[in-house]
């Protein structure tokens, strides 16, 4: 039964929209994985699709799945870049990945028009704004 399954609890794992700048000086945003943990993780697989309404009309965008094979401890790994077009949408990552051979995954969405200047914060690790889910 349902009831009778207790899946491990994620923790010290979190996906942050960082805004930088590329080798031509323009403003990008790129999406991070961040292993908080003092421990490394692997076989990361990370999927990401967008959702929601765009004037009064459903939208949804592409399904992408990354592979990272490991995150060492205290680190973290480019998932992709993200444009902005997008920030109106919920924007989904689902994370899955292992440590001594249990399998985690944890869902984390930032929710339409939560990726904004005014949300930002420092991200750990990186030491670069951005918004940050945990």
């Amino acid at each position: 039964m349902k009831k009778d399954i207790s899946p491990p609890i994620v923790e010290d794992i979190a996906v942050a929209v960082v805004k930088e700048e590329n080798e031509f000086q323009e403003a990008e945003w790129n999406v991070y994985l961040l292993n908080l943990k003092n421990e490394t993780i692997e076989g990361v697989i990370v999927s990401s699709k967008g959702y929601g309404f765009y004037n009064n009309e459903e939208v949804k965008t592409s399904t992408l799945r990354h592979f990272i094979d490991s995150i060492s401890a205290k680190s973290f790994a480019k998932i992709e870049p993200i444009i902005e077009n997008l920030f109106g949408l919920n924007n989904e990552y689902w994370v899955s990945f292992f440590i001594n051979k249990k399998m985690y995954d944890k869902k984390y969405i930032f929710l339409p028009e939560t990726i904004k200047e005014e949300n930002f914060t420092l991200i750990p690790i990186i030491n670069k704004k951005g918004v940050l889910i945990k």
